[in-house]
């Protein structure tokens, strides 16, 4: 390589001032601080060049985004790095640039890189695009970086290489392939076998097969062993034996640029379950179990935190692993992470309930932890010990509330731990703030929690926010008198936010809408008046009001976004939440369509996917009179996170635009695909499941019968209930159907 003597800092300057800079943009907009970066990542400050190095990091290559400044730099960067300073760093970052790029469409004659200069882009191409071909377009600097005497240089040309896609595969391929033979360094060659297999997997699938024997170094080995499940490899015996003799997996990565791999047992997981086979799922439960009953604790901890990913992608999983994860929560408490896995296995959990029940009546957040993981494997044997230790159980008593943003059931109603709850109320919660957990648990028990009305009461003057809701479900009517006195005298006086909440309680226990009406009308007139989601809130309680609420019909109006504003998404939804209520409050149609087509044929469908679904519900709830939206629906069709509600919304606006027949695989599809599966469910279930042919009907089912679980995201912890729900819904609408 060029050293870095011969680098001429005064071309290299002249060459970066020459650029417009300050036309390009970058993840903060205007990327007219590129340059000074540039120059000081190639200075011989280190201080500045490291901060630089920061900087560019934060703009052309923000959280793996790159941007038209990415591309624009990258023959700078190339630069500093063939003349060899900070050539390991700099290489990677230009491998980062590659990662976050995508491939230019195939073309026929010269090669991507000989097409256009390096700084050169094409009209109308992405800047992922233009990024990868300007990287594509130093390949010949990362192959030379293969032979620096640097390992950590030939390292990081390896691994930036690899993210050349197929664009750089013809070039880069070949070397890598020389360079594998020639190179000493174990760690190196298990970055240039990763490379290889990522541009090239059905051609470099036996290269990685046959490194995975003992007499090749453990990172070798193990790089190898990924690279068999990336490149598609059946998993045999020979594999299994190999990753078993090697655990822990981790420390053989260690030092490794491939942060896609660097967790072994984790990546293998993913990657086998991700085929969705029956081998694939026995090899996946085979490992994990091996490694959870490893003598090594890193190997048993590896394996548990691989197993709560396998539990969230697999139905079957809990079952195959619950032997062994108990076995190694036995062994090891909560050291490993083994004890809270256990909260993920459901039903199949419950073997473990003894163990739990034991280690949830010890101290500290291990005990918390235990009782948390028995809540849900166990639920009427955890009650009794959270009533037992309130206080000291934050972590369980949240599950026991529903978990984060009641996505959780709640605990089934319990006596013992109603007590509990209610000198919990008494008492206050840990640094004062508002009982939103208690108030949940005793809202969803409904009047089983009766007698906790005295102490609600007594809460009510200091958290009116958080208690009305929970006067109105829980009352016995014994207590009916006195808690609407409460309500109206809350919903008389004192902030609006305090009032509405007690407005809208009151108006659920006794049916008396005037407090109510009288706050709706004030939200209104002050474009939310402080109150959360106001005019939003407002509008929706309005329509609930129905008749009643035909006086705020004005002010309805009123409160819509005047025509050529820039709205926001909170504010797309208050109008959506307006033209709905106006609606239901009207029956005048031509109002709320224009309303909805306004916000449905907005771009940018990736940023408003939950307001475009308001949107899209709204216009269902309304039918045939809103037809004039076909046009603005049928798009969203096209975008699979918006198609179950695009096809609700079409088939009731149009029937003869999108018939029931075409709307259900509409639906399968999104579900399928795990796209508001719970709401493409529904809506199948409301179409119809006597309705759908044969082979709609066999889709459904399979919804609940496959082994890949149909809800794969949501809050940590969330995953695996929610799924068993939406399995018991659809196995129910089977059987009705």
């Amino acid at each position: 390589m060029i050293r870095a003597m011969t680098f001429d800092h005064a071309l290299f300057h002249a060459d970066l001032d020459a650029q417009p800079w300050a036309s390009y943009t970058h993840a903060y907009g205007s990327a007219e601080d590129v340059s000074g970066h540039l120059r000081a990542l190639a200075g011989d400050d280190d201080a500045a060049a490291d901060e630089a190095q920061s900087e560019l990091y934060g703009s052309i290559l923000h959280q793996g985004s790159v941007y038209e400044a990415s591309a624009k730099a990258v023959p700078f960067l190339a630069r500093t790095a063939a003349a060899g300073i900070r050539a390991a760093e700099v290489l990677l970052l230009l491998g980062g640039i590659a990662e976050g790029g995508a491939d230019p469409r195939p073309t026929c004659g010269a090669e991507p890189w000989e097409e256009t200069g390096p700084s050169e882009g094409r009209a109308g191409e992405s800047d992922e695009v233009a990024c990868r071909r300007a990287v594509v377009a130093e390949l010949p600097l990362l192959i030379a970086s293969l032979t620096d005497e640097s390992p950590s240089v030939r390292q990081a040309a390896a691994w930036a290489a690899g993210w050349t896609g197929a664009a750089g595969a013809a070039l880069a391929v070949p070397a890598l392939r020389d360079r594998l033979e020639a190179e000493p360094e174990p760690g190196v060659r298990a970055e240039l076998l990763t490379a290889l297999v990522e541009l090239d997997p059905e051609g470099s699938g036996p290269l990685a097969a046959g490194a995975i024997g003992p007499e090749h170094p453990p990172q070798l080995r193990t790089a190898a062993l990924l690279a068999c499940a990336d490149a598609g490899l059946p998993w045999t015996r020979d594999h299994h034996a190999a990753a078993v003799d090697l655990l822990p997996l981790e420390p053989h990565v260690s030092g490794r640029y491939d942060e896609t791999r660097n967790e072994p047992v984790h990546h293998l997981t993913l990657t086998l379950l991700e085929r969705d086979t029956e081998a694939d799922r026995d090899a996946v439960g085979a490992l994990l179990d091996a490694a959870l009953r490893h003598d090594d604790p890193d190997a048993r901890a590896e394996a548990a935190w691989a197993a709560t990913t396998a539990c969230e992608l697999s139905r079957g999983m809990p079952a195959r692993l619950a032997p062994a994860l108990i076995a190694a929560a036995e062994q090891d408490g909560d050291d490993t992470g083994a004890l809270a896995v256990l909260g993920r296995l459901g039903p199949a959990g419950a073997p473990a309930a003894d163990l739990l029940a034991t280690r949830a009546d010890g101290d500290g957040d291990p005990a918390d932890r235990a009782l948390e993981a028995l809540i849900a494997v166990a639920p009427e044997r955890a009650a009794p010990l959270l009533a037992r230790d309130l206080p000291r159980r934050p972590r369980a008593f949240q599950a026991a509330c529903g978990g984060p943003v009641g996505t959780l059931p709640v605990l089934p109603y319990d006596p013992e731990l109603l007590e509990a709850v209610r000198r919990r109320l008494t008492e206050g919660e840990p640094g004062g703030g508002a009982p939103y957990r208690p108030v949940a648990l005793l809202t969803a028990w409904g009047p089983d929690a009766s007698a906790a009305v005295p102490e609600l009461l007594a809460a009510l003057e200091a958290h009116p926010l958080a208690v009305p809701k929970a006067l109105a479900a829980v009352h016995a009517p014994e207590h009916r008198t006195e808690v609407a006195q409460a309500l109206a005298r809350k919903a008389e006086a004192g902030p609006l936010e305090d009032r509405f909440e007690a407005a809208r309680a009151l108006r659920e226990l006794t049916g008396e809408h005037g407090p109510l009406l009288h706050a709706l009308a004030e939200v209104l007139a002050t474009d939310g008046g402080g109150v959360r989601d106001g005019v939003r809130a407002a509008a929706a309680a309005a329509a609930d009001l129905g008749p009643a609420a035909v006086p705020l019909v004005p002010a309805l109006r009123a409160a819509l976004s005047a025509p050529g504003i820039e709205r926001t998404n909170p504010r797309m939804d208050a109008d959506i939440a307006l033209a709905a209520a106006l609606h239901c409050l009207t029956g005048d149609a031509a109002e709320a369509v224009a309303v909805l087509a306004g916000v449905l044929g907005t771009a940018e469908p990736r940023w408003r996917r939950w307001t475009l679904v308001r949107a899209a519900e709204a216009a269902a709830r309304i039918g045939p009179d809103a037809r004039d939206l076909v046009p603005v629906l049928e798009p969203l069709l096209a975008d699979v996170e918006l198609r179950a509600a695009a096809a609700v919304a079409l088939h009731a606006v149009a029937p003869d635009v999108l018939g029931a027949g075409r709307a259900a695989d509409l639906l399968l599809d999104a579900a399928e695909a795990g796209a508001a599966p719970a709401e493409a469910v529904e809506a199948l279930v409301a179409l119809g499941v006597a309705g759908l042919t044969v082979e709609q009907r066999a889709r459904f089912a399979e919804l609940a019968e496959r082994d890949r679980r149909v809800i794969h995201s949501g809050l940590d912890g969330t995953v695996e209930s929610a799924d068993e729900r939406l399995r018991a819904r659809v196995r129910a609408a089977v059987r009705g159907g």
